[in-house]
């Protein structure tokens, strides 16, 4: 019996939806009981109907290749190169390696690991030639795909300062590396910075793209990927709009300098909504935004382990962290699909509606003079901090709610002996050009209360 059951019902059009939830509403405003605002000025409604939709922009994800990316801070060599094979061993397929001093034997750390089919990220707190340039002589030898995540516009932006060089500039010594490497991927933006700080969705995107825009007129050659460093938060199918929406934008700018590859996304949870006291909630954020991060087309993600904020890295947090997501990725079926939030209404709809409105914002940002203008005039700083104020009110008045912490904290745990690392703001007076960008959680004044009182 060959019956397709859909043709014994009738299609609903937008409107009769609309009047039957309006029926259903018994006399309450429509809009303001159903329709919410979001904190990008995006109105969210409480059905999408294929009617009201008819501009798509296509976005290229590739949830079945993301990768699992160990972070490892890179102090005491074999301590490093011991930690990298046993993350390997666990089920890890990518690397980040964190190096602040120029002197580590970076050959030795890779060429004693088993790189093959392994993507290799770094993060260096300094800018140098030859580092560098080791580093390309081993990922041409062994064809090792490597990013060495060089962002000195970040450096300004998070630390006040760019790094120390021994060229005119930064750009300089970006100029000449782009012309003696062939092997490697030198660029990368640090967007994580903003969201950490506090910036919305638009925000985030707009002065990431805006970032890469002034490397594109600084740098004379950029013919690798360019590395996005992204940090998401719990508001879900926002999130994977946000990634698909930067994808896209980098994409149609991109495009003007006749750049054809592809960003590559590498995704970290965010810091501003995890705490200190409920700590195992820490989990449950980490987990919805590491599916956030899968749907909307993460090139590799580094989850953050549950007891960040207070532990110094330790074996269990990363396996715990590495375990969620080996669970999504080899028990939840998240990797079986490529594109997976194509033909969602909401989460297009969002998708082009961020995109549309940070295009916008990197519009107003370039006919003033470009990111880097209003970095060093400190607007940038200001704008963030000015969505950051909002977002703590909304926070502090119980309007915005993490569990444990502002709604049904638990008054019998106790922190202050168990802190290993200091959770909070770090204040380090020191001569900067210019005011940093600082990262703040929305917790830490509730917190550093209870610890007063403990």
């Amino acid at each position: 019996m060959d019956t397709n059951l859909f043709d014994d019902f009738n299609p609903i059009s937008s409107k009769q939806w609309k009047q039957k939830i309006q029926f259903e509403l018994n006399g309450a405003d429509y809009n303001e009981t159903v329709v919410w605002n979001s904190p990008e000025d995006i109105q969210v409604k409480p059905f999408y109907h294929k009617e009201e939709f008819t501009k798509v922009f296509p976005v290229s994800t590739k949830a079945t290749e993301f990768r699992i990316c160990q972070n490892i801070f890179v102090y005491d060599l074999e301590k490093s190169i011991e930690r990298a094979l046993d993350t390997l061993n666990r089920g890890a397929d990518s690397l980040r390696f964190t190096i602040e001093n120029e002197s580590i034997n970076v050959t030795d750390l890779l060429e004693k690991l088993p790189l093959e089919n392994v993507t290799v990220y770094f993060n260096l707190g300094f800018i140098s030639i030859d580092f560098v340039k080791k580093i390309d002589v081993f990922a041409k030898k062994s064809n090792t795909v490597i990013f060495c995540n060089l962002d000195p516009i970040g450096q300004l932006a998070k630390d006040g300062n760019w790094f120390t060089t021994k060229e005119k500039s930064n750009f300089d010594t970006l100029n000449l590396l782009s012309a003696a490497t062939t092997s490697v991927s030198l660029l990368s933006i640090n967007a994580a910075l903003y969201q950490n700080a506090g910036a919305t969705m638009v925000q985030q995107i707009a002065y990431s793209v805006g970032q890469a825009n002034e490397y594109f007129n600084r740098i004379d050659a950029i013919n690798t990927p360019i590395v996005f460093e992204v940090a998401v938060g719990t508001n879900y199918f926002f999130e994977i709009a946000k990634l698909r929406a930067l994808r896209l934008l980098f994409n149609l700018i991109a495009k003007e300098y006749n750049h054809t590859l592809a960003c590559n996304i590498i995704v970290s949870p965010t810091k501003r909504n995890k705490t200190l006291y409920d700590y195992n909630i820490n989990m449950l954020r980490t987990t919805t935004e590491c599916m956030s991060a899968i749907i909307g087309g993460a090139d590799a993600i580094a989850n953050l382990p549950y007891d960040a904020l207070y532990h110094k890295d330790n074996e269990f947090g990363d396996r715990i962290a590495r375990n969620q997501l080996l669970i999504l990725k080899n028990e939840s079926y998240f990797d079986k699909v490529n594109n997976p939030a194509d033909g969602s209404y909401y989460i297009e709809n969002l998708t082009n509606q961020i995109a549309e409105k940070a295009l916008a914002l990197f519009k107003d940002i370039e006919a003033n003079g470009g990111f880097l203008k209003q970095l060093n005039d400190g607007i940038i700083k200001r704008k963030i901090q000015e969505s950051a104020d909002t977002a703590q009110e909304l926070f502090d008045s119980g309007k915005e709610i993490l569990l444990g912490t502002n709604k049904h904290p638990n008054k019998q745990d106790k922190m202050k002996h168990d802190l290993e690392l200091f959770p909070f703001v770090k204040v380090k007076p020191r001569k900067t050009l210019i005011t940093p960008i600082i990262e703040k959680r929305l917790a830490e004044k509730t917190e550093q209360e209870r610890l007063d009182l403990e």
